[in-house]
């Protein structure tokens, strides 16, 4: 399966976006994913107490969905993160960098992150949805 027809949406005269697409056009199939958290999947037990291992574990959910449908990381148009910790967050933008690229690749999506006060499952420390576009 291809990499869906994705135009990535900059105004000329804007600064370039970092680490994320301002927006996204894009042809296919579309693929719509629950805000998923760092736990296992299998046990629904959080293994990983602490931001990072959380965040790594979400995103290897994202890619086990989008698996069900032969989607990749590329196909990703979307993502929003719900953070419980604004400056945790920001603290650890350089080990999410490393993460996010190992797991995702250096495709970058249309991204928002959002501090929220807390989340339903009071152990996630973050919580991401996706959308992705399937040629």
């Amino acid at each position: 399966m291809g990499v869906p027809s994705m135009k990535f949406l900059q105004p000329p005269t804007w600064a370039p976006a970092r680490g994320y697409a301002n927006g996204v056009v894009a042809e296919g199939k579309p693929v719509f994913l629950a805000g998923q958290v760092g736990w296992d999947p299998e046990t629904q037990q959080f293994t990983r107490t602490d931001f990072v291992g959380q965040f790594e574990q979400a995103l290897k959910n994202i890619t086990a969905i989008l698996a069900e449908v032969a989607a990749r990381p590329e196909h990703v148009v979307r993502m929003t993160w719900f953070v419980v910790d604004r400056e945790l967050y920001l603290k650890s933008i350089g080990d999410l960098g490393a993460i996010y690229r190992g797991v995702m690749g250096r495709h970058y999506p249309a991204m928002s992150v959002i501090a929220v006060s807390g989340l339903v499952d009071k152990e996630a420390l973050l919580e991401i949805e996706a959308t992705a576009v399937v040629p």
